[in-house]
């Protein structure tokens, strides 16, 4: 029979133990972060405008101007992950421990995200001239804290449907809306993934990892707001293309022509370096995009 004070001091050495491996857990910092669930965006400000050739709307019926309002978002956002945003987003179901010289709990099970976990809204664009190819000139935003910007972990999603009402889509576009690192020295927690990695929707495989670049404001075009002038750069990338309806005679364009609609999805990619345990309880004060067209 053992004695009292020898149990005693193997209880307490367990404890011990024990409590070394939550601290190590508790204090480590990478993506994935979804058993903090204080992380949300919440009455965020959203806004669409565009320049002088074009006319948006939230509805397909909806009162068309130069800028609408956006959907309100008032949930939370939950950092997921997708190459492909029209098969969906997966999120983290899982952990295990993880191996030599990486951290200490490795993302190994993925399940479907629910679309509370992210951000989606439509827009819908319209011109009543000759065809005009659509950039974004711009997307604004403004984090609550400077300290632990939620911006750099932020993507925002474009998937473009062929022009008319409930029609099929035609192509998206995946942005990174802020370029910075606030992680000097990133872990990344899972087996293959590291920067400038994703979950890969298009294989069967739920924990595959593909390296995805995202566009930024490099493929942005420049519009003068003062003088309503758009230029190009080499970089620009056109989304889609919008034409004005012409007459009886087809000689020329007399009234506006299709919309084409534009879901818009945010969400925080949870293989980004950024989206780490400090931005529990961060913040996007503010969210806009920007279009403009050139013939």
């Amino acid at each position: 029979m053992q004695s009292k004070p020898r149990w005693k001091r193997r209880f307490l050495i367990s404890l011990a133990m024990m409590l070394i491996a939550l601290l190590a857990m508790s204090t480590a910092t990478f993506a994935w972060y979804i058993y903090n669930s204080a992380a949300h965006t919440t009455r965020v400000k959203m806004a669409a405008g565009t320049s002088t050739k074009l006319q948006i709307a939230s509805s397909y019926d909806g009162e068309y101007s130069s800028s609408t309002v956006m959907e309100a978002f008032k949930g939370k956002l939950n950092p997921v992950s997708t190459n492909r945003i029209q098969l969906g987003f997966r999120k983290v179901a899982g952990f295990t421990n993880g191996s030599e010289n990486r951290t200490n709990l490795v993302a190994n099970l993925f399940e479907p995200a629910e679309t509370t976990d992210y951000y989606k809204t439509s827009l819908f664009l319209r011109t009543n001239g000759e065809p005009i190819k659509v950039y974004i000139s711009d997307i604004g935003f403004e984090d609550d804290s400077e300290i632990n910007p939620i911006s750099t972990a932020i993507r925002i999603g474009l998937v473009v449907h062929k022009p008319g009402l409930d029609m099929p889509v035609d192509e998206e576009y995946i942005f990174a809306i802020n370029g910075d690192r606030n992680i000097k020295e990133p872990e990344y927690n899972t087996y293959t993934g590291k920067d400038g990695y994703v979950l890969d929707l298009t294989s069967s495989d739920t924990e595959a990892v593909v390296a995805f670049e995202p566009y930024t404001n490099e493929q942005f075009c420049e519009y003068d707001k003062n003088t309503g002038e758009t230029e190009l750069k080499e970089t620009s990338l056109p989304l889609f293309t919008l034409s004005g309806s012409k007459d009886a005679s087809g000689d020329r364009y007399t009234g506006y022509g299709e919309s084409v609609q534009v879901d818009v999805y945010i969400w925080l990619e949870g293989c980004d370096q950024d989206c780490t345990n400090d931005l529990v309880g961060a913040t996007l004060k503010v969210l806009s995009l920007s279009f403009a067209g050139i013939s």
